[in-house]
Parts: C-alpha cells; structure tokens; sequence
C-alpha cells in the first residue's frame, strides 16, 4: 500500500476527507449505487462534490462536479468555459459570446448567457475573476434541472455546477472551487438573482 501510495500518490478518498475537514464540511461514504461525496454549507446552501461518470458505449469518462441548488427568481442563467481553438470558430458562426470588459479575461473564456448585463456584472466581481481563471479546466454554469436521472427541483430553484475532467485530487484547487461557488452565490443575491433560502433540494 505504501508503494502503490508513493507511485500514484494520496487517494481520492484521502483528499476529500482533508478538503472536508479544511472547509468545515462532511464527507458522506456512499452506498452500492451512489458514490462517496463532500457536503459544506454556505449560509442557506449546500455545495456538493462528487464524481460524476458519463459512459459514451466504449469508454467511460470520469468527471469531478460540485453543485448547488439556490432559490433564482430572476431565472438568471450562464455558462463560462475556456477557450479552444474550436471556439473562435463557433464564434465566427455566430455563436455567443458576452465580454465583459476585461481583455485578458475576455481573451481566456467564453460566457454565453440570456441576459449580457448581468453576466457583465456577475464576472467584473474581481474575487470571482480571480478564482475562476485560477482553474487550468472549468465549466461553470446554471442549470434548471438534474435531467431526467436527478432530482426534481421545487419551481424557482436552479443549481450551480462545475465539471472538470478527471478527479481532481489538489485540496487547494477543490478550496478555491468551493470559495467560487459562496462567491457567486453571494454576489447573484446582491444582483437580486438568488434568495438566501433553503431550496429545499437534496443532491
């Protein structure tokens, strides 16, 4: 075990369960059909990590997702993610593209989103700037629902979520995703798009 410890490094179980401690949280061991998750609280909301797997019929891709189901009464929703190569293409077929007014932000991520103004406003936060460009891998956005495999949502609740590629075993990043999300939570209620309320969803 100490061999196999040196060579691959700490455990995923290992990381989570010091990420859980350090963020005042709880780490859940899961059953036959769920895996194992960290729950922390900010204020009225829970931030869930887990691993979530998406199987394409030849190869199964492994995902870490952190979620949070918040009362939007907005209905207030977008999506950030890195730029690629492949994005200045769809850019150029029209895709959207909100910038918010920051070049070297602007140049490192697209933002899609229905309202340009309040996505302008939501990312000039300079915390949330920072945090976000702190990840090398992000796909950060609202989502309305769990599909048809989740849970169902009260109507007005929506959820944050964050995927990455792989299962990310660095404490510091984890921190830094959990602090984006009572950031973002924080600044959506001062722009009157999310409610410190319970949503009363359990992920």
């Amino acid at each position: 075990m100490a061999a196999l410890r040196r060579l691959f490094g700490p455990s995923r179980e290992e990381i989570w369960r010091q990420l859980s401690a350090e963020v005042d949280g709880r780490y859940v061991e899961g059953g036959f059909w769920k895996g194992d998750k960290v729950e922390a609280t900010h204020h009225a909301w829970t931030v869930t990590l887990d691993q979530y797997v998406v199987s394409t019929g030849e190869v199964t891709i492994p995902y870490t997702r952190l979620r949070a189901p918040y009362v939007n009464p907005s209905e207030f929703r977008f999506r950030i993610y890195r730029r690629t190569k492949l994005s200045g293409l769809g850019k150029m077929m029209g895709m959207q593209d909100i910038e918010i007014g920051d070049a070297a932000f602007d140049e490192a991520f697209i933002i899609q989103g229905q309202d340009a103004a309040k996505v302008k406003l939501l990312f000039s936060n300079p915390k949330i700037q920072k945090l976000v460009a702190a990840q090398p891998e992000i796909e950060f956005s609202v989502k309305d629902d769990e599909g048809l495999f989740g849970p169902k949502f009260p109507e007005g609740v929506d959820e944050l979520c964050f995927l990455a590629h792989g299962i990310i075993k660095d404490v510091a990043r984890l921190k830094q995703v959990y602090e984006l999300f009572a950031e973002v939570l924080d600044e959506l209620c001062r722009m009157g798009a999310a409610y410190e309320t319970d949503p009363h969803v359990h992920l």
